[in-house]
């Protein structure tokens, strides 16, 4: 059986449409990617965060560390790609961490919710500061 060219353009088009949008939409799936950053409880210690990578975004993707206190965010080796140009705008911060020792240091001040992201906006995630 002979299938007309047009049907199977149309389902190549319907295809190639459909697999990213599948991506995208499972790689926004966040359920279960909170993290809570446990500090120690010191005044002056550093509330270190580790991210990696996992379903083609940040893992975790949800952050929440507290006002007042220094943040030291590194990337794990997982980690690749545009992906180690992290981006936090809010803060100005936007910086290539090309290894897993590299770090960003900052001190969030203001209390929110804040959106951060890889250099080119693919992968994303949410950083709250109580």
């Amino acid at each position: 059986m002979k299938m007309n060219p047009m049907i199977l353009l149309s389902i190549g088009i319907i295809l190639m449409l459909a697999i990213p949008l599948y991506l995208v939409m499972a790689s926004n799936n966040n359920e279960g990617n909170a993290a809570k950053i446990n500090n120690g409880g010191g005044s002056g210690d550093v509330q270190k965060v580790v991210i990696g990578f996992k379903n083609f975004n940040y893992y975790p993707n949800t952050i929440t560390v507290k006002a007042g206190k220094p943040v030291s965010i590194s990337l794990d080796p997982s980690v690749t790609g545009c992906y180690r140009g992290f981006t936090i705008r809010d803060f100005g911060i936007s910086k290539y961490l090309q290894t897993p020792q590299d770090t960003i240091m900052f001190t969030p001040t203001v209390p929110g919710t804040y959106r951060f992201s890889c250099s080119m906006g693919m992968g994303t995630g949410t950083l709250i500061v109580e």
